[in-house]
């Protein structure tokens, strides 16, 4: 679904159309076309600081930092460390980094469910393709070790690289 040269303007348009989290999605399509080749393609892994992550925990890693300012993040603290109480060692150090580690996994989980709404509302946009590569070939189905593939549409591309280095 190829459309004409698009500016960010359009492109917002069409995320307040077909999204329910536009700015969301928004952020979501910038970190994709960050991290996506000349080709406009990302994934199934995202080198960051010399380890590949699968793309979707890599965008879920970097949008992690917004929900840091939440009031849910204490209660979240709480329900895992209520759900570790029998795990966790004497050595307070080693018990509050278990609870860190459980905390990360649970935000990772929970952004990966957000990125792939995010994703669904840029597919519907036309401003993504989604595939999905995996073990032995490229496959459209889901399971099978297969990782998430996304294509940002040409013209979404080149409007949001257009201009984008900050003076």
């Amino acid at each position: 679904m190829e459309h004409a040269a698009l500016d960010v303007r359009t492109i917002l348009s069409r995320l307040a159309e077909h999204s329910t989290r536009p700015r969301y999605a928004f952020m979501v399509l910038n970190l994709i076309s960050e991290a996506a080749g000349p080709s406009g393609t990302v994934g199934p892994d995202v080198v960051s600081q010399g380890v590949a992550l699968p793309v979707r925990d890599w965008l879920s890693d970097a949008l992690a930092p917004m929900a840091d300012r939440d009031q849910r993040r204490s209660k979240l603290a709480a329900r895992a460390a209520d759900a570790l109480a029998d795990e966790l060692p004497s050595d307070p150090a080693l018990a509050a980094q278990l609870i860190d580690d459980e905390i990360r996994q649970r935000v990772r989980r929970s952004g990966k469910t957000n990125v792939s709404r995010a994703v669904s509302d840029l597919v519907r946009a036309g401003l993504v393709r989604r595939h999905y590569a995996g073990w032995c070939k490229d496959h459209q189905n889901r399971g099978g070790q297969r990782q998430s593939v996304y294509t940002v549409n040409a013209s979404a591309l080149a409007a949001l690289r257009r201009n984008s280095q900050l003076l």
